[in-house]
């Protein structure tokens, strides 16, 4: 009986401390530092090669192309609306 007692306090102890680092986890990953760097490192890996550090020119020439359209757009309907 007390070997039972006694495995089933080491259970619930194990289960406390994975618990205890799953929040800590949780913690870590809800932050807002940390949710700020990971969309940082994702904008970035968008832009640059994260390997060789070279910038992806065809996802930055798509940006700039929808700028420069969105700019002419408003030149226009202002035009337009004169």
């Amino acid at each position: 009986m007390a070997k039972e007692i006694s495995a089933i306090e080491l259970e619930l102890e194990e289960t406390r401390e994975r618990l205890a680092q799953t929040i800590d986890q949780l913690v870590h990953r809800a932050s807002p530092k940390t949710i700020v760097s990971r969309e940082v490192a994702s904008v970035k890996a968008h832009f640059v090669d994260p390997q060789t550090g070279a910038p992806r020119t065809d996802n930055i020439l798509k940006v700039v192309g929808g700028v420069v359209g969105v700019v002419a757009l408003f030149v226009v309907v202002r035009k337009v609306a004169r």
